[in-house]
C-alpha cells in the first residue's frame, strides 16, 4: 500500500501515524490559566529535544481551528509543568484526557494533589514521581491542515524534580520502581515488558 498525505484523510493518517510509531511517551502537562485554574491533560506526541540545554517537546491538534485550553493557557504565560507518572496513576491521567469546560479543575476531578512548583507557577501532580518544571520558548502551528492541524511547543526545562525512590547511583532511573506506561493506538496503552540490552561498537 502506497499512500500519498495530500489525497489521504486525517482520520486515517492519525491511525496509522498513532499505530506505528510506538511506544510513545506520554507528557502530562498541567498548565494555569489567567484566572488561576488548573488544567492537566495528557499528550502522547511527546518527547525529550536535547540535553544541553534541556528542552522537551509536545504537540496538540486543534479540533476545528480551536485551541485546546492547554495551549491557550501556555500561550499566554509561557509556563507549564510535565509530570511523569508510573502505572498506579493510569486511572487518573485517563480522568484527565476528558474534554471538559475551561472552568473544571482536573486535578479535583481525577482527585489529585496540586503542589507549587520552585520557579513556574503551574501546578506540579504530587502523586507523580517525577517533574520537570518548564518554559515555552518555542511554539509553531502546522500548515496546510484542513481541521485546524495542530501546535508544537519546545519548553526549556528550568527544574527538575525526582523522586529519590526511582534513583539508582550516578543518577540512572530504576525502571523496576518507576514503571512507566505508554501509549500505543486508539485505548491501548503498555507497561514495561522484557528489556535487553545492545552495546555501542567502539569508534
Amino acid at each position: 500500500m502506497i499512500l500519498h498525505t495530500n489525497q489521504t484523510d486525517g482520520s486515517t493518517l492519525y491511525k496509522l501515524l498513532s499505530g506505528l510509531i510506538i511506544p510513545r511517551p506520554i507528557g502530562w502537562i498541567s498548565t494555569i490559566s489567567d484566572d488561576d485554574i488548573n488544567n492537566l491533560a495528557p499528550f502522547s506526541f511527546f518527547n525529550a529535544v536535547s540535553e544541553d540545554p534541556p528542552h522537551v517537546m509536545f504537540s496538540m491538534v486543534r479540533p476545528n481551528h480551536h485551541n485546546k485550553d492547554t495551549l491557550n493557557n501556555i500561550l499566554s504565560n509561557k509556563q507549564f509543568v510535565v509530570n511523569f507518572f508510573s502505572e498506579h496513576l493510569v486511572e487518573q491521567m485517563n480522568i484527565t484526557s476528558e474534554s471538559v469546560p475551561s472552568n473544571v479543575d482536573e486535578f479535583a476531578l481525577a482527585g489529585l494533589t496540586p503542589i507549587s512548583s520552585e520557579v513556574v507557577k503551574p501546578s506540579r501532580v504530587q502523586e507523580a514521581q517525577a517533574h520537570f518544571e518548564c518554559e515555552c520558548v518555542h511554539h509553531y502551528f502546522t500548515e496546510g491542515h484542513q481541521n485546524g492541524g495542530a501546535c508544537v511547543i519546545i519548553g526549556k526545562v528550568l527544574v527538575m524534580h525526582i523522586d529519590e525512590e526511582i534513583l539508582l547511583d550516578n543518577y540512572k532511573i530504576n525502571l523496576e520502581k518507576y514503571r512507566p506506561v505508554a501509549r500505543l493506538a486508539g485505548s491501548n496503552y503498555s507497561k514495561m515488558g522484557e528489556i535487553f540490552s545492545i552495546k555501542r561498537k567502539a569508534p
